[in-house]
């Protein structure tokens, strides 16, 4: 625990401007961000005594190990600057407001030749139109089978309006008249923006205006004894009502507001919204934070106001936003809003009529999300922390390990051996942490092992010293063991991808592997940070120098979490050493062809279709590629007449030849790549590890 005095700057060095600061810990992390009128007066609030603190405040500041700020010209600058920082740096002690799902919008993408109308999450895309959130994907889909009716906009994905345009058949949807075929040049592509268009505005609740005009066309077809097409007319205003109908009007006039409502206590909050276009609600979302610096509703309010319109722009950010209190001061927060807008903005809290009835509503879903959210939640943070305070127990640590990592060695046959770090923080994984290993035998310039004879203690050991070798580099050039200016040595202020030590080592095996493990650590001279190894025959926990395993019961919560850990490290290891593995076997025989690269390999697949076909083709055929001379031609029969005949599939747009997928390897998840090198393979088994 850091004493503020000691990195507290003199009040002489801190400007009276307006400004953001960011206070560090010793590992040089920003651990939080916040922006003042006076960073003078702000900061001095600060380096008060430390009994006069709120306790969350007071653990920032001693957890803190520095402090440094930016001067900016006007308090909207600050606010801009404060929201990119936040989203840089995802400093522990912010507001950080947890979505408590992922939330579906209706999408319109106005960037395609032919638009479409799908069910989209996650970023917003320039030139797209979206409406929502919704809070189901069910309910889009409902209505956008109602207007589809009436809008037979395209629905389909790339690749079915690709196979339909070849084989000139619409999809079942382009023969029950819910789209417009546009696959079959039923429509033509400004037609069918046009439609795309009008389904648009509908959505964004310009609705009566195309009711009318309907309406109208239905009484000139009743009096032209048009009778089918008025009756289409009929059910086309129908179907349009019945959409409408989904959404009751909560607003006059057809609003456009955003209602944001607060349900606090000492440790956390809830945030509800409510978005209403053209007087209906379109949306809800809600999102939940842990309470880590003293805020108050103002303050959580405006947290809200940059997490909902830090990247938004123009219509996406609405005329008026109701909120049960106002940031102090407001005016910054107003006039950045009206930035985003590129117009005025109203924020202001409803004092009476359907608005503020419509907070009240507003405010009890947040009350029920905060109450729903600490039910769950009680009893996860219960188990984990009983989890941690039994592994503590167990291996004698002095306190809790906030911070696991857990490391596994995965071969196949002693080929392509490969190591995974995973990372646990509060029980949690925490995938961003995650480290693959490449493992070859060598430190630096040193060849570590000879011959072809190693085995998975070895390679721990190798994985171990490489992670924690780089663990000291980077600790030294953070300027942790430097003084004065010399300690502030980066430039952007990004933490290193191995600059904070786990409390606790976990590695996949038994004495062996966490000897070795614990060898690597010695010879680095680290001997703050325990290790453990956990056996998969009888799940038993081995420490250093032990002649006997700790074995915990079945039943404990500390057993659980160091297998999930272990588990999620096996799969991690296995997923990278599959792919490794999956690239050797894919290389087709056109890689052989001296001088054929990438560009006529594809030329060649395509004119022929498959490498079945290449390989069955005679020279005076290959010749009539493009680019592809006799000698050439000669070149590529004779390579592929002495590959393998029984070839695999071959992938049309690479040339490569594609293996089956085995189940259970497929990692989604985006995760930092440290390819490091260590020992030579391990063939006592001839299975993965």
């Amino acid at each position: 625990m850091a004493d503020p005095s000691s990195y507290r700057p003199s009040p002489g060095q801190i400007p009276d401007s307006p400004g953001v600061y960011k206070f560090r810990d010793e590992h040089r992390r920003v651990i939080y961000v916040g922006k003042a009128k006076s960073l003078r007066q702000r900061l001095a609030n600060y380096f008060q005594d430390l009994a006069g603190l709120h306790p969350r405040t007071r653990s920032m500041v001693t957890t803190a190990a520095s402090v440094e700020w930016t001067v900016v010209s006007t308090e909207v600058e600050a606010l801009q600057l404060e929201y990119s920082w936040i989203k840089e740096f995802d400093p522990r002690f912010n507001v950080k407001y947890r979505d408590d799902k992922s939330y579906p919008y209706l999408a319109v993408t106005m960037n395609e030749q032919y638009p479409r109308v799908q069910v989209m999450r996650g970023h917003k895309k320039k030139g797209v139109k979206y409406f929502g959130p919704y809070a189901h994907a069910w309910a889009i889909r409902d209505t956008v089978d109602l207007l589809l009716r009436v809008f037979p906009v395209r629905t389909c994905s790339a690749g079915v309006f690709k196979n339909a345009a070849r084989t000139g058949r619409p999809c079942l949807l382009g023969y029950i008249g819910k789209c417009s075929a546009p696959c079959v040049e039923r429509i033509t592509a400004e037609d069918h923006r046009e439609l795309a268009e009008e389904f648009s505005d509908f959505m964004a609740g310009r609705t009566g205006t195309y009711l009318r005009r309907l309406e109208r066309q239905m009484m000139d077809a009743a009096e032209e004894m048009e009778y089918e097409r008025a009756a289409r007319l009929r059910d086309d205003i129908e179907a349009l009502k019945k959409a409408m109908e989904k959404n009751a009007v909560v607003l006059a006039d057809a609003t456009d507001a955003d209602l944001i409502a607060v349900a606090e206590d000492e440790l956390e909050a809830a945030v509800q919204i409510f978005h209403v276009r053209g007087g209906r609600v379109r949306g809800q979302r809600g999102w939940v934070t842990d309470k880590v610096e003293a805020v108050t509703t103002g303050d959580l309010v405006e947290h809200a106001l940059q997490q909902l319109y830090g990247e938004e722009t123009g219509d996406s950010v609405p005329k008026e936003v109701l909120v049960p209190a106002l940031p102090d001061p407001v005016e910054p927060v107003q006039e950045w809003l009206t930035g985003r807008r590129g117009s005025n903005v109203s924020l202001r809290i409803p004092q009476r009529g359907d608005k503020k009835a419509l907070m009240e509503t507003v405010q009890r879903n947040a009350q029920q999300s905060l109450v729903l959210h600490k039910t769950k939640r009680a009893s996860d943070l219960t188990t984990r922390s009983r989890a941690l305070e039994e592994i503590a127990e167990a291996l004698d640590l002095d306190s809790a390990p906030l911070r696991i990592e857990c490391y596994d060695i995965s071969h196949l046959q002693g080929d392509d051996v490969v190591a995974s770090m995973v990372v646990f923080e509060d029980g949690l994984a925490r995938k961003s942490e995650y480290r693959r290993f490449q493992i070859k035998g060598r430190v630096g310039d040193t060849q570590v092992w000879h011959g072809e004879g190693q085995d998975d203690v070895r390679s721990m050991h190798e994985v171990i010293a490489r992670r924690f070798r780089r663990y000291l580099a980077e600790k030294e050039k953070t300027g942790e063991w430097a003084e004065g200016e010399d300690a502030f040595t980066e430039e952007d202020g990004r933490p290193k991808r191995f600059a904070y030590p786990p409390q606790l080592v976990v590695v996949d095996g038994g004495q062996p592997q966490v000897a070795a493990a614990r060898r690597a650590l010695d010879e680095l001279g680290i001997d703050d940070i325990a290790v453990c190894g956990l056996a998969k025959r009888l799940e038993e926990v081995w420490l250093p120098g032990e002649d006997d395993p700790v074995v915990l019961p079945r039943t404990s919560e500390g057993l659980y979490l160091l297998q999930r850990v272990r588990d999620e490290a096996h799969r991690f290891a296995i997923t990278y050493q599959r792919t490794k593995r999956a690239k050797r076997f894919r290389a087709s025989p056109l890689d052989d062809v001296p001088g054929l690269g990438d560009t006529r390999k594809q030329a060649l697949l395509k004119h022929f279709g498959s490498l079945k076909k290449l390989r069955a083709a005679t020279i005076d055929q290959i010749c009539e590629v493009p680019g592809i001379g006799r000698k050439t031609a000669e070149t590529i029969a004779a390579a592929l007449a002495e590959a393998a005949p029984a070839a695999p599939a071959v992938n049309t747009a690479t040339g490569e030849i594609m293996e089956e997928e085995e189940p259970g390897t497929t990692d989604t998840s985006v995760e930092p790549v440290a390819v490091f090198t260590a020992g030579p393979p391990d063939r006592r088994r001839g299975q993965e590890t």
